[in-house]
């Protein structure tokens, strides 16, 4: 009896186990079937967490997580951009997809099995699929951004009673294209939703012409010059040119006609080259270097006679230069003295009725015209084209405005715009003054070159005239202080 109550019992309990075990797993079973419509624990679409959540769910938290502005800094100024506005779409429903599929690929009870051991199923991410317009965001930047925030640099200034420039203060500027990438990293992120926009620094631009001008002009007047100067500079990279006159302390139009002195040796040493041919005569070669380097005025005769035309290289040397396009240029006659006057010239400088400087009636010239034909001569030297070249084919070559370059640089005076320079810049130029014969005293100065630099190359010409007389050391400290505030132009640092 008390053996067969005993199994009895052991039945009913087995049973009643079973039973439970059966309800428990019915009730695991029904409960797993419903979380199995939803994602699987530790789910992730696009980096958003939707473990437990259902489709509408997740989805609705995928959209809040990268509608939230992304914010931008720019210095102290914050600016919030709404994905929207560059037109940042989700591709919801690929991710959604990809998602799902990964739940219905594994089989319902081995899913069901890790469920009810709770075996944790590390789901594979969702990578994000999303899009935006780079044209709506780069516009965005340019219009809302950098137009508000970019700040320009400020140019330099005169230093009144100096031949310097106070520094300008450095801008700063979006830089677009990298603002661009580190947007959209944001963009892509559902956390790190902020941007320090990257900004570049731009110094400030040399100073501008106009203020070139005036500090030129307060030289001048510092040096309470009451006489007639004019000037005339011009940029050998960007063709740029400053060129006006100042009479007493008055701007005048330029274009005056001046005593060309001994910068007329420039036009005479071109006209030369036009004529030597390739395998030049020493002597000639030997004159040449009197003519520049020592401004020998017997040697210009000479070599002039040898080359260009014994009786009449004067009226030559003015007729290529009027084939240059220098109207107001003119050799009129030799320099020896009592050399007849070949031809008086009515130019268009000479015949202003508005000033004069009594230039002399051998030899004339204006800055502006000078100036020209120091172009056309580094042209030359430097391309082996130009006017020169193209007024003149197959007549000069570069090799020859090379060398004529060299004999300029070789006139070392240490006075005048040379003064004003850097010790050992190179400096091609012709100088020349001239005594008036009929009362002993000097009225005209002048210097005329190319300055070599590490900012740039440009042109120089600077011609003085003064009615009374011109006291050559006033006049010589003007011009180099004018010489070294147009270096300092073209070799600002800002």
């Amino acid at each position: 009896m008390n053996r067969r109550s005993s199994f009895s019992a052991l039945r009913w309990v087995s049973l009643l186990l079973i039973s439970i075990a059966v309800i428990l797993a019915t009730l695991q079973l029904i409960r797993f079937s419903r979380i199995r419509n939803n994602f699987p624990p530790g789910q992730r679409i696009a980096g958003v967490p939707v473990g437990g959540l259902d489709r509408q769910r997740a989805a609705e938290r995928i959209m809040q997580t990268y509608a939230v502005p992304v914010e931008l800094h720019y210095n102290d100024a914050v600016i919030q951009i709404k994905p929207s506005v560059i037109g940042f779409e989700l591709d919801l429903e690929s991710m959604l997809s990809a998602a799902d599929l990964q739940r219905t690929d594994e089989s319902f009870w081995s899913a069901f099995w890790d469920y009810l051991w709770n075996r944790e199923t590390n789901p594979t991410a969702v990578p994000l699929l999303a899009d935006f317009s780079e044209d709506r965001l780069r516009i965005y930047l340019q219009e809302e951004i950098a137009s508000r925030y970019d700040k320009p640099p400020s140019s330099a200034i005169p230093v009144p009673g100096s031949v310097a420039f106070q520094q300008g203060l450095p801008g700063t500027s979006l830089d677009i294209n990298r603002a661009i990438s580190q947007i959209d990293d944001a963009l892509r992120s559902p956390t790190a939703r902020m941007v320090n926009l990257s900004i570049q620094k731009t110094g400030s631009p040399r100073p501008s012409l106009d203020n070139l001008r005036i500090l030129v002009q307060q030289i001048i007047d510092l040096n309470r010059y009451s006489g007639l100067i004019e000037l005339y500079i011009q940029d050998l990279q960007t063709s740029e040119v400053l060129h006006f006159a100042y009479d007493a302390n008055v701007e005048i139009d330029p274009g005056v006609a001046f005593t060309a002195a001994s910068t007329i040796k420039i036009p005479v040493m071109t006209s030369i080259f036009r004529r030597l041919g390739s395998e030049p005569d020493s002597e000639a070669i030997d004159l040449l270097k009197r003519m520049i380097e020592e401004s020998d005025n017997v040697a210009t005769d000479q070599v002039a006679q040898q080359v260009i035309d014994p009786d009449l290289a004067p009226l030559r040397v003015t007729d290529d230069m009027q084939v240059l396009g220098m109207e107001s240029t003119f050799w009129g006659g030799h320099f020896y003295p009592g050399a007849p006057l070949l031809k008086s010239l009515d130019t268009p400088a000479n015949q202003r009725p508005d000033i004069s400087t009594d230039p002399d009636i051998y030899s004339q010239t204006t800055p502006a015209e000078i100036g020209m034909l120091l172009d056309d001569i580094y042209q030359c030297a430097q391309t082996g084209g130009g006017t020169l070249v193209a007024a003149f084919p197959g007549e000069i070559e570069r090799s020859e405005c090379q060398q004529m370059i060299s004999f300029l640089l070789n006139n070392h005076i240490g006075q005048l715009l040379q003064a004003g320079l850097p010790d050992g810049t190179p400096f091609a130029h012709k100088h020349g003054w001239l005594q008036d014969y009929t009362d002993g005293l000097n009225h005209n100065i002048a210097d005329a070159g190319i300055v070599f630099s590490p900012g740039g190359n440009y042109v120089i010409v600077a011609f003085l005239y003064h009615p009374n007389e011109l006291i050559f050391n006033a006049a010589n400290q003007m011009l180099a202080q004018i010489s070294l505030a147009v270096y300092n132009y073209y070799n600002y640092s800002g």
